[in-house]
């Protein structure tokens, strides 16, 4: 087994995570200011309530464009916070965007119903009538609430990601008229050169970065790499391994610990991206992945032909090396979890301590490879097996099996429950939550 291994980052006290972090705050809060300060030079209207809204109204204008960011999988931000975070704070900034512009309806309607006999309904259907934007407002409202509604978790739970990716798909219809509706009757838009063109940079960045980042780049890769299945080999009964090829590999910016979004160019499946892992560190001549029959579409997988074009998007996400912060490492993979884990174990320096939980050895998937890499590195293997309970992970038993816990680097992957526990007994057992690494399967947008 022979790979070409770039040495990875030494540990530094500068954390790209936080780094990047902060800098999405710093750039939030800035464009805060210079909307108030726009607000503000733009003059205040006699009522107080409409006043209000119109401010909401340009909150939640700014929380949509930065909600565009957060969904653009821009490689630098990708990398340092992880698609998983992103898209837990896309959620979340989501929510921030409906109550916002909700209370920009609900306190535009008062204002204007305040003094006259139409009532706030009345006067919202009067303005959407009479007045050049509000319509094209209100529609895009009613989409962001079918979208909020879907992205609740009781029902994304229930919806089919295809399903769920073409409702969301509406959010750039909800976006360009929200911005219509922003330059036919934004008295700040207007209210100066300045505002004009900042809101012009504002909308245009967060456009360009999701043109760019799921757009531009995917096709640009592509067309350069001209990805294609050169081996299909059976791990076990419901596992297969993967093998890609391509044109000049070596400049593809991939790392042990990332997945991609693959898309097999078949007849029956072009139009499905699933996302896996790569199961073995990349060596500028190919790529691997490994991926378990969980339905028919990853039990086709299998009967892929060689020479199979192959549409690749990544890659994506922050478990890699460049988070390290010691100079050892414990790794503890689950399942099928093991092949982010089997890569960063091939790219990894340092001493390294493996631990794979499965039900039972057959289900070890990957072990011979791990034990080779293993020896190979000096790093110490083992393989636990047997149900759930009792708790083989556990904190004593961590503890024995690794004793300077707390002093390691945690790189962890594996079905959710388990998961769930283990970062559980890593806090019990006091391990720093910044030597922590995992990542879940979310994509944003």
């Amino acid at each position: 087994m022979t790979t070409v291994q770039s040495p990875p980052a030494p540990p530094t006290a500068i954390r790209p995570r936080v780094v990047a972090r902060t800098g999405l705050y710093a750039v939030l809060a800035a464009n805060v200011a210079v909307v108030t300060v726009f607000f503000a030079q733009a003059g205040f209207a006699s009522n107080s309530l409409i006043v209000i809204g119109r401010l909401l109204g340009l909150y939640g204008a700014l929380v949509m464009a930065f909600q565009l960011l957060l969904v653009a999988r821009l490689p630098w931000l990708d990398r340092r916070i992880g698609m998983d975070r992103l898209t837990s704070w896309h959620r979340w900034t989501g929510f921030a965007l409906l109550w916002t512009l909700l209370g920009h309806l609900v306190f535009i309607a008062f204002g204007y119903a305040e003094g006259t006999d139409t009532g706030p309904v009345g006067e919202v259907v009067d303005l959407a009538e009479t007045t050049e934007g509000i319509l094209r407002a209100l529609v895009a409202f009613a989409l962001i609430l079918v979208i909020g509604a879907t992205s609740a978790r009781y029902a994304r739970r229930r919806l089919a990601y295809e399903t769920w990716h073409f409702i969301h798909l509406y959010t750039y219809v909800a976006v360009v008229l929200a911005f219509t509706h922003q330059v036919a009757v934004g008295t700040t838009f207007t209210a100066s050169s300045a505002a004009t063109t900042y809101w012009y940079t504002v909308w245009g960045v967060a456009l360009g970065s999701v043109a760019l980042g799921r757009l531009v780049l995917p096709l640009w890769r592509n067309l350069r790499h001209r990805f294609r299945v050169s081996a299909v080999v059976p791990e076990s009964d419901n596992v297969v391994s993967i093998h890609i090829t391509g044109r000049d590999l070596d400049r593809l910016p991939a790392q042990a610990g990332q997945f991609f979004l693959w898309r097999f160019l078949t007849k029956d499946r072009w139009w499905q991206a699933n996302p896996f892992s790569l199961s073995a560190a990349p060596d500028g001549t190919g790529l691997r992945l490994t991926a378990k029959t969980v339905g028919a579409g990853t039990a086709a997988l299998r009967h892929l032909k060689v020479g199979t074009r192959v549409f690749a998007e990544g890659p994506y996400g922050a478990f890699t090396t460049l988070h390290r912060r010691k100079t050892e490492s414990l790794l503890i993979a689950g399942g099928v979890g093991v092949t982010p884990i089997r890569a960063l174990l091939e790219d990894l320096e340092g001493h390294a301590v493996v631990i794979y939980r499965v039900s039972a050895e057959r289900d070890a998937v990957l072990y011979g490879e791990l034990a080779e890499l293993a020896r190979a590195k000096g790093a110490e293997l083992h393989l636990l097996t047997g149900p759930p309970v009792p708790d083989k992970l556990a904190p004593r038993e961590l503890a024995r099996l690794v004793p300077d816990i707390a002093d390691r680097d945690v790189f962890l992957c594996g079905p959710p429950p388990m998961m769930n526990a283990v970062l559980r007994t890593l806090g019990d057992m006091g391990v720093p939550k910044q030597q922590i690494h995992f990542e879940r399967f979310s994509l944003a947008g």
